[in-house]
């Protein structure tokens, strides 16, 4: 009974210890995003604000114009969101049920665009988006946006079309639908836990972005999210305390689609993983 409960125990341990750590980060946000500025010098690592300092969240508001940014990030967000979803459908469907020629060739050079770092494409693309007109737009962003995402989206895609029988296409095929008809009626259906996953996961990494935002992106009415931060830098002082108001609004949203979309993305990743 001993020798069973003792490796039990010491995996709760584990579990809260690695559970404990993974919080941390948003304690120690939500602490420092109170306190005032003049409280971040010191060896502690959190602080107990006294008084809590809700005035920094006032005036990341009112100096950073959040709602703007905000609305900027959403409307650029969804726009890369809609466009990853509706290139790596079709494209998952092309590479799991259709055989043509250089097909395995094709998806793996897509995957390798997963090991791409964002930074040895900054200069490129800022000279390609210079030269076709399309710098400090939200095209600029949306691109290279769904560029990097694609690739992750078409590996999850894929995995859950392998799970999807063919027998379901077809009786499909013998009732007469063809190809887009059948990817509507029948596939895009089974494909919902697979789609929230590419959608939250892309929604997680644009959300956050702030190297492509601060590159392409010159025009204050443009600006996204992630940029309220630069605001509250100064060359001799910086308001900290605003500038961690910043992050916490920013981290908001994406807790939220974490927490709401949890099991579909388990149910997303996992898919392939227990096919057979």
């Amino acid at each position: 009974m001993r020798t069973r409960s003792l490796p039990r125990l010491l995996f709760v341990v584990l579990m809260t210890f690695l559970v404990l750590a993974e919080l941390f980060p948003l304690v120690w946000l939500l602490n420092f995003s109170l306190l005032r500025s003049g409280d971040f010098f010191g060896s502690s690592i959190l602080k107990w604000p006294n008084p809590p300092m809700w005035r920094n969240y006032a005036d990341a508001f009112k100096g950073a114009h959040i709602t703007l940014l905000f609305m900027n990030s959403l409307l650029v967000v969804f726009l890369s969101i809609g466009l990853i979803i509706a290139c790596s459908i079709p494209m998952g469907y092309a590479f799991t049920r259709m055989r043509w020629k250089l097909r395995g060739v094709c998806f793996s050079f897509i995957m390798a665009g997963m090991i791409v770092p964002i930074y040895s494409t900054l200069l490129p693309n800022f000279i390609l988006f210079k030269e076709t007109g399309i710098l400090n737009s939200y095209l600029s962003l949306i691109l290279p946006y769904a560029a990097f995402a694609i690739p992750v989206s078409l590996f999850i895609i894929t995995g859950f079309l392998e799970t999807i029988p063919r027998a379901l296409e077809e009786a499909a095929v013998m009732d007469g639908l063809g190809i887009p008809g059948m990817i509507v009626q029948i596939i895009l259906p089974l494909l919902k836990p697979a789609i929230a996953t590419v959608a939250v996961l892309a929604f997680l990494n644009c959300w956050n972005e702030f190297i492509m935002a601060v590159t392409y992106i010159d025009k204050d009415t443009l600006r996204t999210l992630p940029f309220a931060v630069v605001y509250f830098m100064g060359q001799y002082s910086s308001n900290y305390g605003a500038q961690f108001a910043v992050l916490a609004i920013i981290a908001i949203p994406s807790i939220l689609m974490y927490l709401l979309f949890t099991d579909q993305i388990t149910r997303g990743v996992t898919a392939g993983a227990v096919k057979g």
